[in-house]
Order: structure tokens, then sequence, then C-alpha cells
């Protein structure tokens, strides 16, 4: 059974968003003064501690905890119309099912008021809708940015809604949070579920505006979990939506498309922006979506450049196929595509239709192929005869005549496989050869459709006092002991020693 799911909901700019973060401890719904920043359910799994009045032993109780958008006022006036010429009142409907399925489906909902502000017209709406649904002993009031206790008798006038008492809370100081999670806690019992398993596999799905990621995410997800519309820049926040395909569990993070940074609306498209660049951190695997129906365009490259950089394994997935000309072929589009992005000309492509439901499942198995890839890690005994048989058809040419040596080779860390090869002349391995000899690393090892990281070092001379004092560590586990964030890091970290070379494969 899945786990308990609380809803918050209330009217524009109440701090649900600043709630939802407080509760979770980090930053998750991207919080703006504008009304409208949130569109779609974001949702976070919380860990509630139990009462400190309850007894020892009491276990805490995990939920599913869904920001929503702010009922009634999706635009700010005079500015409904978006720099496409689109007009944002469109999305009304869409924006209200996500807030009533939200609410329809949860255990206990969390309704906000504006202490500072007061009850408004449409507060008294949004406690009327509650009303009329039936929810009345699923309810929490909850009156935010109470600050100090001279705003709580601001904060208890939400009683007049007939919803019950307002708990006072303040997202910025953190007064009354664990007055609040105290009652969640308490709310939540009887209330049974647990914690899904990790998932098989974590899909960020990236890709400029109106590529159809989040048509995608649906028909991955088998519902309308979030909204999609021809509006460019319909979704900002990042959107993990859980689901499984013949088993196996995956989470899928739905990211808001990317344009130029110099077009940037406002401070919202840029926080966008920036949560895109995590979801592709945290996840084992990405699919970049193409429109079929555009040009490769300067934002496509440079989110595959940025694929390159944090070295993630890329399933390329060229959607809406199905408008397609039929005089174009997929050998013509495969040509086309691999020479405008050639820094990714090793990863698998996949023609799909998000919106027809086709080659869904193959650009799925796909993904889960180049997770086992990125997972392989290949023994040294196999890595050292791969690489003296590549040097020996061909090795890396000096002027001076120096002839190149390789002393040892190791594969040490995987996501992304990250190979330590020990030489006498790391210079004489730069430029065309780098790539030379990545390409038959490609031919030989069970990395062919995936990112590999190179590390060149030369031999590290043992000094007088480790020759006194028996030290016997070779370069490479040198290398891994005083270099911690090798495969142990974060993706993506950039920290390198400065002895090292870090060669990206993909580099053009």
């Amino acid at each position: 059974m899945s786990l308990p799911r609380i809803a918050i909901v209330g009217r524009p700019n109440v701090g649900k968003s600043s709630l939802l973060n407080r509760l979770a401890r980090r930053r998750v719904s991207i919080v703006d003064p504008t009304p409208g920043v949130t569109r779609d359910r974001v949702s976070v799994v919380l860990e509630i501690d139990p009462p400190s009045k309850t007894s020892k032993g009491t276990e805490s109780r995990l939920a599913e905890i869904h920001d929503t958008g702010g009922w009634g006022v999706y635009v700010v006036e005079g500015e409904h119309i978006d720099d496409a010429g689109k007009d944002l009142r469109d999305l009304t409907s869409d924006i209200e099912f996500q807030i009533k399925e939200a609410m329809n489906t949860s255990d206990l909902i969390i309704y906000i008021i504006d202490a500072q502000i007061g009850i408004t017209p449409l507060d008294e709406t949004v406690a009327e809708m509650l009303r009329r649904s039936g929810a009345g002993d699923r309810i929490l009031v909850v009156a935010s940015k109470v600050d100090s206790r001279a705003w709580e008798p601001h904060g208890h006038e939400a009683a007049a809604l007939g919803l019950g008492e307002a708990i006072c809370v303040s997202s910025t100081s953190g007064h009354g949070i664990k007055f609040l999670t105290d009652r969640i806690w308490e709310r939540l019992e009887g209330v049974t579920g647990h914690r899904d398993e990790n998932p098989d596999m974590k899909l960020a799905i990236i890709g400029k505006r109106n590529a159809g990621k989040s048509s995608l995410t649906n028909a991955l997800a088998g519902e309308n979990r979030v909204i999609v519309s021809e509006i460019a820049g319909t979704t900002r926040d990042s959107i993990d939506v859980k689901f499984k395909i013949e088993g196996k569990s995956f989470t899928a993070i739905d990211t808001a498309g990317v344009r130029k940074q110099k077009s940037f609306a406002d401070d919202i498209e840029y926080y966008a922006y920036r949560r895109m660049l995590q979801s592709i951190r945290r996840a084992d695997v990405t699919m970049l979506l193409i429109d079929a129906t555009d040009r490769i365009s300067q934002v496509d490259k440079k989110l595959a450049m940025e694929l390159q950089r944090q070295f993630k394994p890329t399933v390329i997935v060229v959607n809406k196929w199905d408008l397609v000309d039929e005089s174009i072929s997929p050998e013509d589009y495969l040509e086309y595509i691999t020479k405008e992005l050639r820094g990714l000309d090793f990863a698998p492509i996949v023609f799909v239709s998000a919106v027809e439901s086709n080659g869904i499942n193959d650009a799925v198995s796909m993904a889960f192929n180049l997770k086992e890839q990125s997972e392989h890690r290949e023994t040294t005994g196999k890595l050292n005869a791969v690489v003296k048989s590549i040097l020996k058809d061909r090795g890396p040419s000096s002027r001076l005549g120096t002839i190149a040596k390789l002393l040892y080779v190791s594969q040490i860390a995987t996501k992304p496989p990250t190979i330590a090869m020990v030489v006498n002349e790391p210079s004489m391995f730069e430029g065309q050869y780098e790539r030379y000899l990545m390409n038959r690393l490609r031919e030989e090892l069970p990395f062919s459709e995936i990112p590999i990281r190179l590390l060149f070092t030369k031999r590290r001379r043992k000094s007088l006092h480790d020759l006194k004092h028996g030290e016997k560590e070779d370069t490479i586990s040198e290398l891994t002991r005083t270099n911690p964030s090798i495969g142990q890091a974060k993706e993506g970290a950039e920290t390198q020693p400065d002895d090292i070379k870090i060669v990206d494969d993909s580099t053009q």
C-alpha cells in the first residue's frame, strides 16, 4: 500500500510552497511572490517525528505531501499574455484539475490562510469548496506568516471559516512548525502505508520548451500527472512521478523546458533552470527529448553539452515522430542528428510519439540498458590487456621520439565508469589520440553507449620518507585515496588534482 497523502491547498501567495520546503527541510518548490508560480502537483516524502510527549520507541510516520497551485488567481493581472502571444488563462482548468485531484486523493488536507492579510473572499471560496467536498474531518487549518506571537490573534480569525481552529506557523522562523508536525503525526494514526523501495531507476526527462516532456511523463505514468499545454514554459518545478513498467519501478523527473538564458523572462525561469540541472545530477539516466518537427537548436546543443559535462548516460528521444513528413526516413534523421549533436554520437536514439504512446517501452528498455552499462566494473587484467593492445596497434607519437608507455590501468569508479591510466608522459595522450583511444575503448569494452571518464597521471616517485617507512602504496591507490570525489562525490563534481587530466570523451 502506498504512503498516506497530504495536500497543501489555498489561494495564491499564502505560503504553500514555503511550508512544503520547510517541512521537507530543503528547497523543493519554487517560491516567488508572483501568483501562479506552482502549477503542477509537486510532491516529496516526509518522515514525521512523533510528539515529544509520546512514549519512547514510538516510530515516526511517513507521508507523501503535495504542494498545489493557488486557487483562483493563476496570472498577474494585465500580464496574462506570455512572450509567445499565448493566453496563460487557458491553463486555469488544468491547474484546477491538479488541485482537485490532490484534494480528492489525499488522506489529510492542509488548508492555508495568510494571517498578515486576513481572511479574503477567495479564502472563503476555497473554504466553501472544502466544506462541500465533505472533507471536514480530513482538514487542518494553518495560518501562515505568523512570525511572532503578536500575529497569533490574526491567525485565529480563520476559525470563522468553520473548518476548525487554526495552527499558527511561520515557514521563515519555524514558529509553530513542531506543533504542526505533531498534529500531522496524530492525524495519520491508523492511516497505513509504507515507503516504496528505492526505484530501479531515476530517469530525468529534459529538453527545450514544448518538446513534449510532460506528455512523455504522463504516457509513462498512465495518467494526467502533469499539465500538458501548447503554452511554452508550463512546467516550472521538477516533478517526480513514480510508475512501473513490466514489474520495474521508476521515478521519472519531468523538468522545466529550457531556452537561451538571455531570453529568461524572470527569476522563476532561472530557478526552474537550476532545478533542471539538479535533476540531471540526481538521475541515473537522462532522456534528451528532441522535437522532430523542429530543427536542432542551440538550446538542444547546450543541453547535450551539459549531459557530457556531467557524464550522464543519455537516451536521445526523438519525439513527435508521427508528425514528420513521410518523405523523411529514420535513417535520414539519424544522420542529421548525429551530425548536429556530435558530442553525443555514442548515445542511442529512439523515435517515439508521446501522445500516441508509441516507442515508449523501447525508450525505457534502452534507458535500463544504459544504467547497466554505467554500473559495470571491468577487471584490471582485461583493461590492461585491451589498452596495451590498442597502444601496440597505434600509439601516440612524439616529435622528440619519446615512446609512450603504459604502466598501469584500473577502473576506479562506476557511474560513470572511471578509468585511471598511469603512463610515462600524460601530455602525449592529448588531442586526437584521446579521441582515438576513447573510440577503441568503446569497441572493446561494454561501455559502447555511455560516457567514460579517463584520468591520466604520471607515475609518482616515492619520497625518501616513504621508502624509510615502507610505504608501498601504488599510484592508483594514492590517486583514489587523495581524491575521494572520484566515484564517491555527487555526480557532476568537478574537483580534480592538478596533475590529473580529465578527458571528456565527447569533446568535439
